[in-house]
């Protein structure tokens, strides 16, 4: 198999280039200079508004157009029209469920999952306010995992959407969304997907995941603070418009883009599809634009997974730590999102021992604020997280290891 070239790798992302570790990749990954190279392209050669007709706007237009087919290309959309770009996931997850809020009655009900990030539990929750009851399909402890048994014991033909994480931002496990759609439709309702601890590690096919909303933000996934929303053609053009009253509600995705899109960011995410591409071509990959990103994201698991298992392997050898999550990577059935508590010690001075090291990793709730109550660990502060992405090395594993070897 292919390896990645990381001395490549590491020099798209400048951040990369001083002495700092970065193991908070789940918090904000690093940013490729190529994205902030568009940023800055658009903003110094295209700074106007769409839709004039002088060549400058036009030429604004193209730009912003090409970024929403790159990205549509990048997530497997049938449609480039399906893509809807924004803020944050939080800010697209309230602005989708407001524009369902209208269609909602008293009585129908919305299935959240006990161990998403809340971006993907609260926005639903307030349509509990338009009459909705709200279910929860719980993790069982024993396993973590969230079963699909539970899951169905809760679907009747009351439920209307199921909202749920691809891949736990805490846990780290990795959840069968196509399994759970097949479900979900099967019991006439519609599913909404955050994939935000997932898209970093894993190629996105938003077709694939069956999914009827499927939301990610740039930031995780080497680009800039923003975010998009795919969702089914027939379902967005079905949604009341957020957009001023003379907007017609079939122009997509204009009418769920309030304010429209932010140009320049739009723009810069375009280059994260082209850096994908070029890593699989240089890892031998042939064909179309997506077989070669695929090719890429086979590496990036590849590569993630040894050293998860390098980090898991060191934390199962200490018996005062408790790991949060699937123990292994085999099967697939994690990203290497690690999170784990130590006997004795509060979760903050743990992380605490290490910033000095300028090591970045991270302690508390990550807004799945529920599952760390039902996991019983609000009082230890929370987890303590480190997050790996496919342009770190095993000799930044081995540093933090040889720093959190004396405290645990």
């Amino acid at each position: 198999m292919p390896t990645l070239d990381l001395p490549f790798i590491r020099a798209q992302f400048p951040a990369l280039a001083g002495d700092d570790v970065y193991l908070d990749n789940a918090g904000g990954s690093q940013c490729l200079g190529r994205v902030a190279d568009r940023i800055r392209d658009y903003l110094v050669t295209t700074p106007v508004q769409l839709g004039a007709s002088y060549a400058v706007s036009q030429a604004a237009g193209e730009k912003v157009l090409a970024a929403r087919r790159a990205v549509a290309g990048l997530i497997h959309a049938p449609h480039d029209e399906e893509v809807v770009m924004g803020g944050a996931t939080t800010l697209l997850v309230f602005q989708v469920t407001q524009a369902i809020r209208a269609g909602i009655r008293p009585g129908d009900e919305i299935i959240v999952t006990d161990t998403d990030h809340e971006a993907n539990i609260g926005a639903w929750g307030r349509l509990a306010e338009a009459g909705a009851v709200i279910r929860f399909w719980r993790m069982r402890p024993e396993t973590m995992r969230l079963e699909l048994d539970d899951l169905q014991a809760l679907l009747n033909d009351r439920t209307r959407w199921v909202a749920m994480t691809q891949a736990s931002n805490v846990l780290g496990a990795v959840n069968p969304v196509a399994e759970v759609a097949a479900l979900v439709h099967a019991a006439g309702a519609r599913l909404c997907v955050d994939a935000v601890a997932y898209a970093p590690h894993r190629l996105v096919d938003v077709q694939a995941s069956g999914a009827d909303l499927y939301v990610f933000s740039f930031y995780k996934v080497f680009g800039p603070h923003y975010a998009l929303l795919w969702g089914r053609r027939e379902l967005l053009l079905s949604l009341a418009s957020l957009n001023h009253d003379f907007i017609p509600p079939t122009t997509l995705p204009y009418k769920l883009q309030p304010g429209n899109v932010n140009y320049e960011l739009s723009w810069g995410c375009a280059g994260i599809a082209d850096y994908l591409v070029e890593v699989g071509e240089r890892l031998g990959a042939a064909g179309s634009g997506r077989a070669r990103m695929q090719a890429a994201f086979d590496a990036f698991e590849r590569h993630e997974d040894a050293l998860a298992e390098r980090l898991l392997g060191f934390l199962a050898s200490k018996p005062g730590v408790r790991l949060i999550g699937p123990a292994s990577t085999r099967g697939g059935q994690r990203v290497p999102t690690i999170s784990f508590v130590a006997a004795g010690q509060h979760s903050e001075a743990l992380v605490r021992q290490v910033d000095p090291h300028r090591i970045g990793i991270r302690f508390g709730d990550f807004y799945a604020r529920r599952l760390i109550d039902n996991l019983g660990l609000r009082e230890q502060g929370g987890v303590v997280r480190v997050s790996i992405a496919h342009y770190n090395t095993a000799e930044e594993i081995d540093r933090l290891i040889a720093v959190l070897d004396p405290v645990l």
